[in-house]
């Protein structure tokens, strides 16, 4: 059979209604989708509809209404998968659990439908090795809540096919993600990997006790990632010179990569050269004071918004 349109799917299997399952089931709810959920724990529903509860103000807010689907909390993987045109997968993060949960969903689906795993950094060639049609195996990594923060990284392994991934962008796309697509797996992925960068720092600055704990926090939720929150860091440092990224690395290069103490990483011409044009792709054509304007309107509603919200420490 032919895989159905990424628009067109009304009926998808969650394999675990954990947060994140739980989570993910709330969204597809209330995009007004056939939801069928399995998780091998006897309090399964339970925490499903704990989970629908909890995200029930955030959808409202997004127009959304879990109430608009229908849910259905199965006994097997069999059932859940039965007549699904899309799998998340979303158990407990460990590797051979994975593996065996991948393997009986692999066999409980239709083979032209795409399975993802939410998985927060396990290669998916790996977790994908004892499925017999890998080709149709990705990583669809969500950040926590999925019915709330838009990304999801998209990673396929080495025999995961193109097709997949393709369809995979299209679909979360459809569900209203702001979906990303990895060029190659790697450990952590992409979002993971910089989280982990500024952990280690957090560390790092504890260790050698240069501020207190709820400084350090301050100085990302009151500082750059209000910024980041807008326009993303490689934007940001476009912005923090006026002509832009090309010379906010000649001038600003050497100071930042030696204010850490997890080794320099120099950039060779051709890395610079993509750097600088992304950057310049993201501006798409606005100029230093118009990225700036729309900096400032969403900073000052953020603002206005942590305030109201008794979040301004």
């Amino acid at each position: 059979m032919a895989r159905p349109d990424a628009d067109k799917v009304r009926r998808v299997g969650i394999i675990g209604s954990g947060l994140i399952g739980a989570s993910w089931t709330a969204l597809f709810l209330g995009q007004g989708m056939e939801v069928a959920t399995y998780d091998e724990r006897d309090d399964a529903e339970a925490r499903v509809r704990e989970g629908i509860d909890r995200a029930g103000p955030a959808l409202a807010q997004q127009g959304l209404d879990a109430s608009r689907g229908t849910l259905i909390v199965c006994d097997t993987i069999d059932e859940a998968c039965d007549g699904a045109g899309f799998v998340q997968e979303s158990v407990f993060e460990n590797l051979a659990v994975k593996r065996e949960i991948l393997k009986q969903v692999d066999a409980a689906t239709a083979p032209e439908v795409v399975i993802a795993s939410s998985s927060s950094g396990l290669l998916p060639s790996s977790i994908a090795k004892l499925c017999a049609r890998p080709e149709r195996i990705l990583v669809g990594h969500p950040f926590n809540p999925p019915y709330l923060i838009p990304l999801v990284e998209v990673v396929g392994g080495e025999k995961t096919d193109s097709r997949a991934m393709d369809w995979a962008m299209e679909f979360y796309a459809a569900v209203g993600k702001r979906p990303i697509r990895c060029k190659k797996e790697v450990p952590g992925y992409v979002a993971n990997r910089l989280q982990s960068a500024v952990f280690r720092e957090i560390m790092h600055l504890i260790k050698e006790d240069v501020a207190s704990v709820e400084d350090i926090d301050r100085s990302i939720s009151h500082g750059p990632g209000l910024r980041w929150a807008v326009q993303g860091p490689v934007l940001t440092f476009h912005q923090a010179h006026d002509k832009g990224m090309a010379a906010f690395i000649k001038n600003f290069e050497p100071e930042i990569t030696a204010w850490t103490d997890a080794g320099r990483i120099a950039l060779e011409e051709e890395q610079r050269a993509r750097l600088i044009a992304g950057a310049e792709a993201l501006a798409e054509g606005r100029s230093h004071r118009e990225l700036a304007a729309i900096r400032d309107a969403v900073v000052l509603a953020t603002l206005a918004a942590k305030d109201e919200n008794d979040g301004n420490e």
